[in-house]
């Protein structure tokens, strides 16, 4: 068979499936595909130079505007913010440093992987719209590494679909990058399945062990005890070399210079009226899980221990051999958003493990953790270590020695892979990690900033559309909470979480969040979906009012009243829907039920339903494909209707043949609640654990109601049948 490349560069132009994309295109660049036969899809891109350097930007020529979709990470904390499809200029690209201090008001930027495209020239003729010049950057890190070429420095896919086309593309990484596991393969620790409480934005490092059992105990007096628990920023043995002098420049943020000094818990997890030797930490995991029935715990700690690194000849901490190093930032974030940490760092000096030692110095604070009952770490800041590959073979180099000592140590000490990665959507850091399988997604959630609020939704979701092939996405923490410092939050934080968790297992869905293909213009609500075992679920936001604004380098209220959106809602919207209903009596019609207005609509194939948002508005449409399962009776399970994931309690769904063309729709369902399916005429009987039930039913829309019982044992799935 004759292979027919679908990506090729000749003639000066690089065309995608017979498409003229870039013009005037350098010699010097080159596309490789891969082998095999029929159509190929992607191509690596690369290029050469004439002389050997640690750094080279290679121009691709000019952009010409096609109508594709195209989402463009201009942000380094990590954020994907959509543009105009065409004759936007394509912004400096690359991963993330997300801020986490309250006092910290600026963000902060690491350059991207040993070849990262990006960036923009932007040029035209005279009295017309800039057309961008896409680059490529290829920057080593190291002087002392140098090359006159780049040959796989970009990968470019294409295709119809873009959450195939994005799945796809990452595949070439597990041959070309050796080093990359995609998530599919990963295993994740079991916390996922658990309502947690993160101590950070109730305490942030002013927290205790007093403060911790506080919050326990508030969550569980408001009827949502967590069954996970992280205990953030500000336990650890921390120390400052910094002396306030007015001739230093960087004197905001230089708190971010502290170092670690030990591994062990600091003086406010001790309590002077212990007797015995056992730690703090130890005597308070203990207590979280046996008083409060917490069945999780993780602490969090930076990738290079504190922010500011390992404290150089901390007493009994020389043998990390822990020298200062001062992080080298790309030109292109530094133009693009500069930031109060890295420019501390820059000046007072990281506390960097020497590359051979870092493992030694995880392994025994993750055994020390391990010994007093942690079951997990949260590892922050880990962007930071790519800008000290100087001396140490360049960043993705040191980027790789770090993570291989990492998860060697963590499935040496939490057999659970206990472990959450943040600040690190670095490419350097992804291609790296072959075992962490959960990565935060975004920017921290600000909740005294409401210009954040939006932005952060539609944040998640586009960084969802690559994180979600590496890893599983974390949303970051909701608002509201019961602990001090909360203010009116904590009024609301009870139904909010019982509308999340119920019990204290979640039922989270099966895939990582996407936000749904664009059809509609680009003033429509923001529309995310996912999918469940047996049904899918669309949230639709009106998102308006709020973005990033380049001049002050923030996110900013731009339009204080953006107005009422409107859109509208298919089955279709959902990607997989088809496969859910996966039967031959699956008729192609659907049910939409809608959380907020507690509403049901059957829908034909594809039938649209309209939705109107006002700003901040948001609404959750759970999408239940239709079965003919007797003759001339329809079914669809909706799932516990009070819950924001209702499909997620909807386990399995099977359906038997009964006497007197009569069927027995058989569920597997999690959880207590309201439980809702459709069903086109009233069912005969419902039961549950094989006794009869009570129901309701709606005739006008077919609605079919059970109340399920808490049960008395966690993880148990009711057995409910509706006779049809």
């Amino acid at each position: 068979m004759t292979v027919t490349p679908q990506i090729t560069v000749s003639d000066g132009r690089l065309e995608v499936r017979g498409r003229t994309v870039l013009s005037g295109v350098p010699d010097n660049i080159t596309a490789a595909h891969a082998a095999g036969a029929g159509l190929v899809d992607g191509a690596f891109v690369g290029a050469t130079a004439g002389e050997a350097k640690s750094h080279h930007v290679f121009t691709f020529g000019t952009h010409v505007p096609v109508p594709v979709q195209a989402v463009v990470d201009d942000a380094a904390d990590g954020h994907l913010r959509p543009r105009r499809p065409a004759g936007d200029p394509i912004h400096p690209h690359r991963g993330p440093c997300r801020r986490r201090q309250r006092r910290r008001r600026q963000r902060a930027g690491v350059p991207g992987d040993a070849a990262a495209a990006g960036g923009a020239v932007p040029h035209g003729a005279p009295g017309q719209r800039p057309r961008p010049a896409p680059y490529l950057h290829r920057e080593a890190g190291d002087k002392a590494v140098q090359t006159e070429q780049g040959m796989n420095s970009l990968y470019i896919h294409a295709g119809t679909n873009p959450f195939d086309t994005i799945t796809q593309a990452v595949r070439p990484l597990r041959s070309t990058c050796r080093h990359s596991t995609t998530g599919r393969r990963k295993r994740l620790p079991s916390f996922v399945d658990w309502f947690g409480w993160c101590t950070w934005d109730a305490f942030y490092t002013d927290v205790t062990a007093d403060g911790v059992k506080q919050g326990l105990r508030s969550l569980a007096e408001g009827g949502v005890p967590p069954r996970f628990l992280i205990i953030d920023d500000g336990w650890q043995q921390i120390g400052s070399e910094n002396k306030e002098d007015p001739g230093v420049a960087v004197q905001e943020g230089a708190q971010f210079a502290s170092r670690l000094t030990g591994i062990k818990e600091n003086t406010k997890f001790q309590s002077e009226h212990d007797q015995d030797d056992t730690p703090g930490l130890k005597r308070l995991v203990e207590e979280t899980k046996k008083g409060h029935g917490v069945k999780s715990v993780y602490v969090w700690h930076a990738m290079a221990g504190y922010w500011g690194g390992v404290k150089p000849s901390a007493a009994g901490m020389e043998h990390y051999e822990s020298a200062l190093a001062y992080p080298v930032q790309s030109p292109g974030v530094t133009g693009n958003q500069p930031d109060i940490v890295m420019d501390s760092l820059s000046v007072l000096g990281l506390g960097l493990v020497h590359p051979r030692k870092v493992y030694n110095f995880y392994d025994e604070l993750h055994a020390y953790l391990a010994a007093c009952g942690v079951d997990g770490v949260k590892v922050d800041v880990q962007n930071i270590v790519e800008t000290l590959g100087a001396g140490h073979g360049g960043r993705v180099a040191l980027t790789r020695a770090y993570h291989r000592a990492l998860e060697a140590s963590v499935a040496r000490n939490f057999p659970d892979n206990g472990c959450i990665s943040c600040m690190c959507h670095n490419t350097d850091m992804l291609y790296s990690a072959k075992q962490t399988a959960v990565v935060r997604a975004s920017d921290d959630f600000y909740p005294r900033d409401p210009a954040s609020h939006t932005v952060h939704i539609s944040s998640v979701a586009y960084n969802t559309l690559f994180l979600g092939e590496f890893m599983q996405p974390d949303w970051d923490m909701l608002p509201g909470g019961g602990v001090p410092r909360r203010g009116e939050g904590h009024r609301r934080l009870p139904d909010l979480c019982q509308r999340q968790a119920g019990e204290p297992q979640l039922r989270p869905p099966q895939e990582a969040g996407s936000p749904r293909r664009l059809r509609a213009p680009r003033a429509a609500p923001r529309q995310a979906h996912n999918m469940n075992k047996c049904a899918g679920v669309v949230g639709v936001f009106n998102c308006q009012g709020a973005g990033w604004c380049r001049i002050v380098k923030k996110t900013r209220i731009h339009d204080e009243a953006p107005g009422t959106l409107t859109g509208s809602v298919r089955a279709e919207d959902v990607e997989g829907i088809a496969q859910a209903a996966g039967t031959d009596d699956c008729t192609g019609d659907a049910v939409v039920y809608a959380y907020r207005a507690g509403e049901l609509v059957r829908l034909p194939r594809g039938a649209t339903l309209p939705v109107t948002l006002k700003r901040l508005e948001y609404e959750l449409f759970h999408v239940c494909p239709i079965r003919t399962v007797a003759p001339d009776v329809s079914f669809a399970p909706i799932g516990l209707l009070h819950m924001f994931n209702a499909g997620g309690a909807v386990e399995e769904c099977t359906v038997r043949p009964d006497e007197d063309d009569k069927a027995v729709v058989s569920l597997r369902v999690r959880g207590c609640g309201l439980f809702g399916a459709y069903c086109s005429r009233r069912p005969v009987k419902c039961s549950l654990d094989s006794g009869d039930v009570g129901f309701g039913y709606d005739a006008d829309t077919g609605l079919v109601t059970v109340d399920v019982p808490v049960p008395e044992k966690e993880m148990y799935r009711w057995a409910l049948e509706i006779r049809v």
